[in-house]
């Protein structure tokens, strides 16, 4: 697969994905379809499917113009919401071959930015909306703290090479956060060196890796002892389980 970013908005990231030999293309929460019909022409190709992880204006936004476009294409989205465009719902059982490409994606299940919210992942690819980001994780809009923390240890599950496809270049932002959390932490530091240096080029800072979220990421680092630690001490008392410790830092990040 050919996984190309198409900025959106201030910071949004809409990922197209199409096969080599093919000009069929499926897209990734498309917030803004101007955007996406100008890469496609760009690039010759034909819109074939639409994957949508939640009902944020920012990732459906797009779906009917680009239906209206390209009325052949199918859209997939996740079972606890309600869309205005036809779709085929999906949830943590489904496996699905989007048209236009011959890998199987599989759904996960990921609540807590979203009570609907899904991710797909195919062939060590994962596409996550707004649930984890590099550096830091989605804000609790209508989920509870547990189950974000739920939904991330599903994702901390997956292989250590899994490349993931956030929804959103919030990465030196976070890289600020992350570090006020853990500021002995090395590979955090070297991180942001590299992160700088994509940024000051023009280029994207995802995807990232999960072996390099899994070193850097407080939001995955919740058994870190330091992280608990700077954490109980933003609280201002003792916090007994990951879930209270992923809790308090992110209603730190919140305030941050």
């Amino acid at each position: 697969m050919q996984i190309i970013h198409i900025p959106a908005f201030n910071d949004n990231y809409i990922w197209l994905i199409k096969e080599a030999n093919s000009n069929d293309c499926v897209v990734v929460d498309p917030g803004d379809a101007a955007p996406v019909e100008q890469r496609l022409k760009d690039i010759g190709g034909q819109l074939s499917a639409i994957l949508i992880t939640h009902h944020h204006a920012d990732h459906i936004g797009g779906v009917e113009r680009l239906l209206a476009s390209y009325p052949q294409a199918r859209v997939y989205a996740p079972k606890n919401a309600k869309y205005s465009f036809e779709h085929q719902v999906v949830d943590e059982a489904s496996i699905i071959t989007p048209e236009g490409l011959n890998s199987p994606f599989s759904v996960i299940e990921v609540p807590g930015h979203t009570l609907d919210h899904i991710a797909y992942l195919s062939e060590g690819h994962l596409f996550i909306g707004d649930t984890l980001f590099s550096a830091g994780c989605g804000r609790l809009f209508e989920g509870s703290a547990e189950q974000m923390h739920q939904s991330l240890s599903k994702i901390k599950k997956l292989s250590p090479e899994t490349l993931v496809y956030a929804a959103h270049e919030y990465t030196q932002a976070n890289l600020q956060f992350a570090l006020a959390a853990e500021p002995d932490n090395v590979e955090l530091h070297r991180y942001q060196q590299q992160v700088s240096k994509l940024r000051q080029m023009g280029l994207p800072s995802l995807p990232t890796s999960l072996n390099q979220q899994l070193a850097i990421n407080p939001f995955l680092r919740c058994d870190n002892a330091n992280i608990k630690a700077a954490v109980e001490l933003e609280e201002l008392q003792p916090l007994n389980n990951e879930i209270a410790v992923f809790a308090g830092l992110r209603s730190w990040k919140d305030r941050y």
